[in-house]
């Protein structure tokens, strides 16, 4: 019997604890992997919508492996096309009808790679109705009026600059319809302005 055990495979205790730490490093190790793919599929599911391709349907295409196209690489479009769906190749592919420019491509695309072509919004969304943009209304001031006379003139700060405004009243209103007004904006404002100059100067009331 003692001979029959001199003849068994024996492992070192350390080496034992050894394989014992491995073997838990690989489950922990295999179970994190697990649940990383499951979390990535539930927010793949959560969020990936299939596409509804149909043959016949124009789509445009991603030039991502297009290397043959002419022209500054920043000035072209990032989809060409339109091409037309020949068929469809289970789930994730189709195979669309390439012009002469690309004859040399596969004509066989992820759908990751192909989007729905729309001439226009209203293709694009059905449900919205354009409605005609009005016409702009540009409101144009109506002319003061004759001036009957400058009561007084007063200086503002707008827009950063200083300017001289006069209060005026108009012929056919009374003082409640006096308004201010810069000189460039008064009806003969020079020569109204004139006449309230001069009539301070002779300290004379301006009626």
């Amino acid at each position: 019997m003692d001979h029959l055990k001199k003849k068994l495979l024996t492992i070192h205790p350390k080496a034992k604890d050894f394989h014992d730490m491995w073997k838990n490093s690989c489950d922990t190790a295999d179970k994190c992997i697990a649940e990383a793919k499951e979390y990535s599929k539930q927010r793949w599911d959560k969020s990936h919508m299939e596409p509804d391709f149909k043959e016949g349907d124009p789509v445009l295409v991603s030039k991502l492996n297009f290397n043959n196209l002419k022209g500054p690489k920043k000035m072209r479009d990032s989809l060409v096309g339109p091409f037309t769906i020949i068929k469809l190749i289970g789930k994730n592919a189709v195979e669309i009808r390439l012009t002469e420019e690309f004859f040399r491509k596969s004509p066989i695309f992820p759908v990751s790679l192909v989007k729905p072509y729309f001439q226009t919004e209203e293709d694009k969304f059905p449900s919205r109705k354009k409605n005609p943009t009005p016409p702009e209304i540009v409101e144009v001031e109506d002319s003061p009026g004759p001036v009957k006379k400058i009561i007084k003139a007063r200086k503002i700060r707008l827009n950063g600059k200083d300017q001289r405004q006069y209060l005026i009243r108009l012929k056919t209103q009374t003082a409640e319809k006096d308004k201010w007004l810069a000189e460039d904006d008064i009806p003969d404002g020079n020569l109204h302005v004139g006449i309230l100059r001069a009539s301070r100067s002779t300290g004379q009331s301006h009626k």
